[in-house]
């Protein structure tokens, strides 16, 4: 019998009442860990490719060191941020995020840009992009945004339609999709891109005083970008161009380097900026709040076995040290439980005691047994707590500094819907050459698609951005915008 149901269920047949929102407390949150929904739908998602990485699946990584050169102990008492000379070991990833494994380094896509620092206090992952904002702000969303950048199951071929189809009816994408169709969308090599953190965390110090922080690395051989002519040459001739440009570079004693600084925002400022500083589609201002120097990371050495090192490594949002904590970002809430559960997956359980990923101090925990547990399994000590046999106790000090959250515990978007004038600024900001090419990327992506309403939907959403940008983009794929949008 045909099914003639419509309705959006869970794997279990329930309705689902709300797929764009998130369970959280108030329309900031935190995000609520009763979403059954958002649980199922991320954990599933997590489980769908065998056994490569379902997104950053192709990267290459290199071995380094970071070094403070700027003491922000007033600002956090993370022990890698504080003490000019401070050196702290480091193991770094990039990726392309949509392609598999064997796919192309120079397709036009965002690039992980994943750091692992080796701290005296446990490690700390860095895991963020290339580019400072992402596609949507909501953690729900990432599943239907991810399937729309792999393959069609039916044909299994990539699907101009459904691409922009989902960024036409989810607005909050402009921004990155603005980024990512100018010149910045194709990097010229690993080491001419920066790198973000993307998400604002919390950095707390020793008094317990808190502030908001984003993360900026900035490549000290400056940024360079490649074009669509040449991406498309050696992605024929040479896909893995990125991979050995890392490699040899650091094998001949050229080794890249980058300036980390973070942007910091007063504690209060959250509650009155103009942007949600927590929404990971938008930017901070640099006039409102200037890049601070923290230090820089360099990366000096290659890997001795790639899935010893750069295929098992493991990064988590999540994998945090005293004086560094979460903020309310709803993505980075869906990220801090989705990539450790990946993870858990992919590798195993025990991924965190492999060479790699295992922190150079001591673990000391109550964690026992799963697949391929490898080292001793914790002997025959204590293995429950409370106990009295003096295993592992807490450290009263660094528990999470109090965060106060109000509001109905219901299934809301972010109270801010301006999705247009930021992607307006970044168009703006451009030379004529770069919108040109901005734009000719645009059409030439979306000309593919099958559906005229498809084109005009997300070209309308450019125009919201900036009227010439849209009226551009109208114009190469041949559209006619309604009189009522000019």
């Amino acid at each position: 019998m045909k099914n003639e149901n419509k309705h959006l269920t869970t794997s279990h047949g329930a309705p689902v009442g709300d797929n764009q929102n998130s369970m959280t407390v108030g329309s900031r949150g935190p995000t609520l860990l009763q979403d059954f929904h958002l649980i199922e739908k991320l954990a599933h998602f997590n489980r769908e490719r065998v056994p490569e990485r379902v997104v950053h699946a192709k990267g290459a990584g290199a071995h380094g060191y970071f070094e403070v050169t700027n003491d922000l102990s007033k600002y956090t008492k993370a022990k890698l941020f504080n003490g000019v000379g401070k050196r702290t070991p480091l193991f770094i990833r990039f990726s392309t995020v949509a392609g598999e494994l064997g796919s192309a380094d120079t397709v036009r896509d965002p690039r992980g840009f994943a750091v692992k620092f080796y701290t005296e206090e446990g490690n700390y992952d860095i895991v963020g992009n290339n580019t400072p904002i992402f596609f949507i702000r909501d953690a729900i969303k990432f599943p239907d945004f991810i399937h729309t950048q792999k393959r069609d199951p039916k044909t299994h071929l990539k699907n101009p339609t459904a691409i922009w189809d989902f960024w036409s009816h989810s607005p909050e994408s402009l921004h990155q999709v603005t980024y990512l169709m100018g010149d910045r969308g194709i990097p010229a090599t690993l080491r001419h891109m920066n790198g973000y953190g993307s998400h604002t965390f919390k950095w707390v110090n020793a008094e317990g005083e808190a502030v908001w922080v984003k993360y900026h690395f900035k490549a000290e051989q400056g940024v360079k970008n490649m074009t669509n002519e040449v991406a498309a040459k050696l992605a024929g001739e040479n896909p893995d161009y990125h991979t050995e440009d890392l490699f040899n570079a650091i094998e001949n004693g050229d080794f890249p380097k980058w300036k980390l600084y973070v942007q910091i925002m007063p504690f209060e400022d959250a509650n009155t900026y103009r942007f949600d500083p927590f929404d990971v589609t938008k930017i901070w201002s640099h006039k409102d709040y200037p890049l601070v120097e923290v230090g820089t990371m360099e990366l000096d050495r290659n890997p001795e076995n790639y899935f010893a090192e750069v295929e098992q490594a493991t990064f988590s949002p999540g994998t945090m040290v005293p004086g560094v904590e979460a903020s309310p970002d709803k993505m980075l809430q869906g990220r801090i439980f989705a990539y450790s559960d990946a993870h858990r997956y992919r590798v195993g359980a025990n991924h965190a005691a492999l060479p790699i990923n295992r922190p150079k101090v001591d673990v000391n925990n109550y964690q026992r047994d799963g697949q391929m547990r490898f080292d001793g399994n914790g002997g025959g000590s204590v293995y429950y707590e409370p106990n009295s046999f003096d295993g592992p106790k807490e450290t009263p000090e660094h528990k999470q500094t109090p965060f106060q959250v109000s509001g109905v515990a219901e299934q809301v978007s972010y109270d801010q819907a301006d999705h247009y004038t930021q992607a307006g600024d970044l168009y703006r900001l451009m030379d004529d050459g770069e919108k040109t090419r901005t734009v000719e990327n645009i059409v030439g992506a979306m000309k593919p698609v099958e559906r005229e309403d498809i084109k005009l939907r997300a070209t309308l959403i450019f125009y919201k951005a900036d009227a010439e940008f849209g009226e551009r983009i109208a114009k190469g794929l041949g559209l006619a915008l309604p009189q009522e949008v000019k």
